[in-house]
């Protein structure tokens, strides 16, 4: 396979606009800053909401140039917009918004978002993103229809540049890979066992193939690795991003590692020393990974751990 580097970035700031927790008392840390509570020290009569759901600004610094990415749009049309206005953030010169995967509680707000944003945008997303009804499985039997939150037709409408591809590719001047379909090598990362999906008439085991994640390469540290949902799995991801980019070292790994709830909580710690081993130094679990999951990751990585919040920045590398 051909080598997919990106070009190393000097600084990768990743600011969560939504995820499922909002906590206006988590201290700042190394490689954190938190959210302040109003503008000029004075306390706000707003605040920030957190949803079921992800989105995260993402800026890739190299040199004096910067990059912007989003990544997901949350899952309804109300919290990220709010979320962007409390924090003062605004959507100008995106390199592109790049979807994780056609879920609901990741494209729920992006027709909203792509409506107050005057220029064409580049939103790039894998072809199964928009293939077929899909339905979570309850353990009683019970089919439950995802709802289809951004339809291609309404992404277009709203002046974005829909681009599907489902094999890997370099944005956003070669500074950022996204990885296309995941390749899966672990035995113990399964997917999503109660998704399915409708395809040609019939009612089949959804594979999420269209679950994909973004790399940057940051200058003497190695990869930084950031999901949506993981469903092809964390572990799986990591690898991938090993592979695609000709990299081994790995500095950071955030996102949703989908390892809340029962039946994932079983792979709870074999995924948490098979990711131990490949040695991030900072690992910021989002969205669904489960409180049990965030537990073991806080337990195991120590200070490397970082407890997310809606506002909140990650910052890796050198400072400006």
């Amino acid at each position: 396979m051909t080598s997919l580097t990106p070009r190393e970035a000097d600084r990768v700031e990743i600011v969560t606009v939504v995820d499922n927790l909002s906590d206006l008392l988590l201290p700042s840390g190394p490689n954190v800053e938190r959210a302040p509570r109003g503008p000029k020290g004075i306390v706000s009569t707003n605040t920030l909401l957190a949803e079921h759901g992800l989105c995260l600004l993402i800026k890739v610094y190299q040199g004096d140039q910067i990059r912007n990415i989003l990544l997901d749009a949350g899952y309804t049309s109300v919290a990220a917009p709010h979320n962007l206005e409390f924090l003062g953030l605004k959507l100008d010169n995106l390199d592109a918004v790049v979807l994780s995967h056609g879920h609901m509680d990741h494209t729920g707000g992006l027709v909203k978002l792509l409506g107050a944003i005057d220029d064409p945008v580049p939103v790039i997303a894998h072809p199964d993103a928009f293939a077929g009804s899909r339905y979570s499985v309850t353990p009683a039997g019970a089919r439950n229809l995802l709802p289809i939150q951004a339809a291609p037709d309404e992404i277009k409408a709203a002046g974005g540049e829909l681009r599907l591809n489902a094999g890997p590719e370099l944005i956003a001047g070669d500074s950022v890979l996204v990885s296309g379909t995941v390749e899966k090598t672990t035995d113990f990362e399964k997917g999503m066992p109660n998704a399915m999906v409708e395809r040609d008439g019939e009612l089949v085991q959804d594979p999420i193939d269209d679950d994909q994640f973004l790399v940057m390469r940051l200058k003497d540290h190695g990869l930084v690795v950031v999901s949506g949902c993981a469903h092809s799995g964390i572990v799986n991801s990591v690898r991938y991003a090993q592979k695609l980019t000709g990299i081994d070292q790995v500095y950071a790994v955030a996102g949703g590692f989908h390892l809340g709830g029962p039946l994932f909580e079983p792979i709870i710690d074999q995924t948490v020393q098979e990711l131990k081993a490949l040695k991030p130094q900072i690992v910021v679990p989002m969205h669904c990974t489960g409180f049990n999951a965030q537990k073991r990751f806080a337990q195991e990585f120590g200070s490397g751990f970082i407890l997310n919040s809606v506002g909140s920045k990650i910052t890796v590398g050198a400072a400006r």
